[in-house]
């Protein structure tokens, strides 16, 4: 049922979007998915209580809590919630010990996780229902993964083997027994020819999958192996080990390529970019490093993480880079720079794992909170950066259309901007001081700025012209706001007045005194018969 729901709306987003209809008609179908996914169990079961019952739980600013809640009456005391609606999308929940990894299929149809509870669950990522159970291992399960066409799923164990599955029926089709010690992690090669694993018995072992038979063992590593990936055209098998190196080994003949050292603790994570051109490690010594598997070059140290990384994982276009620590955090970076565009939080013990779906809309994280968690990896993404103030910004301001954001700043102008281009569309400069405060009126056709100079400026954002300078302050200016209507501009100052301006003539129309230190805040209720 919560199929067809998610799938309803997601089909009138499509529909709408092709329409160009308004951003804020797509932007509540957004919401209204949301709404359904965070209370599926609610939706499956008496869909109505929606209205009332998962309302008090929606975040403040959901669109269809604001429309259409039908919250009681009687009740006094509601959660604490946030704003908006956080990236994590979905809780699988079911597992009943530690989750150590999750994988997509190819097709983005199935997730798979493994648990220490000894079993593989394969989910329904845009539903969250659990499809299958997979049971038959005897020890923790610490890797999964699909074959590329999606008709094969491994998973390693502690009991030391490997095991195959059909992921269609969740029959075992094989198991491979050869390590001598538990297996840490498993990786097909993508044209399916080949399965590597990586074991704590010091070896990588290669099988073929189609008959399970073991045709190469891999050895060098000094201490345990503890994960294996191979690059995009086969050619490079790359290996991590507790004894801080990741191996390159070409995995046709079995031959050591590449020592890759730097880090400085065990590394627990290895895996190739889409176009084989990076290599990133993840290591118990807080740090990711990313190398040219062509060279063996160092090219970036990622730092930021607090506790030792457990997992790595390229989004397929390369454009991202996920990481996963024993801090509980996520954070996504740019693999090109190596600077972090967001950090992920919601986990409440380690994160174990993380993969991207194959569009990357998605990304899934396990735990040893026993949960999966799916990201919107885009939210609260770093968009742009607007440079060009020499000293610090103090505030800033959108238009009420969003077409011009303004930026008030200690280097004594007031910046506009053109948000979607990040260009900059004018630079008002006339204070002498700091400038701490800018709003626009409702209509947007003025501008004000207030500044440690004790003035406050208006201007025509259009066109960048100062209209007027309102003095009568005797010290710095904190606060500015205009009515609903325009008629008034109020500021608040650290002289213990608030004034009102006629914003058409420039005139001081009211001193409100009272106040026996700084005013450090104004606003005008919205039908603008009272000031605070």
């Amino acid at each position: 049922m919560l199929l067809s729901r998610t799938n309803f709306i997601e089909t009138l987003a499509l529909t709408f979007g092709q329409a160009n209809v308004s951003t804020q008609l797509l932007c509540l179908l957004e919401d209204a998915r949301r709404v359904v996914l965070a209370n599926r169990y609610i939706v499956d079961i008496a869909p109505l209580q929606i209205y009332s019952s998962a309302m008090v739980f929606a975040p403040q600013k959901s669109m269809v809590k604001e429309i259409y809640s039908q919250i009681p009456g009687w009740l006094k005391r509601f959660p604490i919630t946030p704003a908006m609606w956080s990236p994590e999308l979905q809780k699988l929940e079911g597992h009943t010990g530690w989750v150590n990894a999750v994988a997509f299929s190819q097709d983005g149809s199935l997730l798979a996780s493994a648990s220490d509870d000894e079993t593989v669950r394969l989910w329904n990522p845009a539903t969250g229902q659990e499809v299958q159970m997979l049971r038959g291992h005897t020890g923790w399960i610490n890797a999964v993964t699909f074959s590329q066409d999606g008709s094969l799923l491994a998973s390693a164990s502690d009991d030391r083997t490997v095991r195959l599955w059909t992921p269609a029926t969740g029959q075992e089709v094989q198991v491979l027994r050869d390590h001598t010690d538990w297996v840490n992690a498993v990786a097909f090669s993508q044209d399916g020819s080949l399965l590597a694993s990586a074991s704590t018995d010091r070896t990588v072992r290669l099988w073929n999958p189609a008959t399970g038979q073991k045709v190469q063992v891999l050895q060098g590593h000094t201490n345990y192996i503890k994960a294996v990936v191979f690059s995009q055209d086969g050619s490079l098998l790359a290996s991590a080990s507790a004894d801080q190196t990741v191996r390159l080994w070409n995995p046709v003949v079995g031959q050591e390529v590449q020592i890759l050292q730097g880090h400085t603790d065990y590394i627990n994570a290895v895996v190739f970019s889409q176009d084989g051109s990076l290599l990133a490690s993840a290591s118990d010594d807080q740090t990711v490093r990313l190398w040219n598997p062509a060279t063996g070059q160092e090219v970036q140290i990622l730092q930021g993480h607090t506790d030792y990384i457990k997992a790595v994982a390229f989004s397929q276009d390369g454009s991202l880079l996920a990481s996963a620590s024993a801090d509980r955090t996520i954070r996504l970076w740019n693999p090109a720079t190596g600077q972090r565009i967001q950090m992920l939080q919601g986990h409440t013990d380690w994160v174990k794992a993380v993969a991207f779906s194959q569009d990357s809309s998605l990304l899934a994280s396990a735990s040893a909170d026993r949960t999966v968690r799916l990201w919107n990896p885009a939210m609260g993404q770093e968009v742009q950066i607007l440079q060009g103030h020499t000293d610090w910004v103090k505030a800033v301001a959108f238009s009420q259309d969003g077409s011009l954001l303004a930026s008030a700043s200690d280097d004594e102008t007031v910046r506009l901007w053109n948000p979607v281009t990040e260009q900059e569309v004018q630079i008002l400069q006339g204070h002498t001081d700091y400038i701490k405060v800018v709003v626009f009126s409702q209509d947007g056709s003025l501008l004000a700025s207030a500044s440690d100079d004790q003035t406050i400026r208006l201007w025509n954002p259009a066109t960048g012209q100062q209209i007027q300078i309102l003095q009568g302050h005797t010290n710095y200016i904190n606060a500015l706001a205009f009515s609903q209507d325009g008629s008034l501009l109020a500021s608040a100052s650290a002289d213990r007045t608030v004034r009102l301006w006629n914003r058409a003539r420039g005139q001081e129309v009211q001193i409100l005194q009272g106040h026996t230190d700084w005013v450090k805040a104004v606003a005008f209720s919205q039908d603008g018969s009272l000031l605070a």
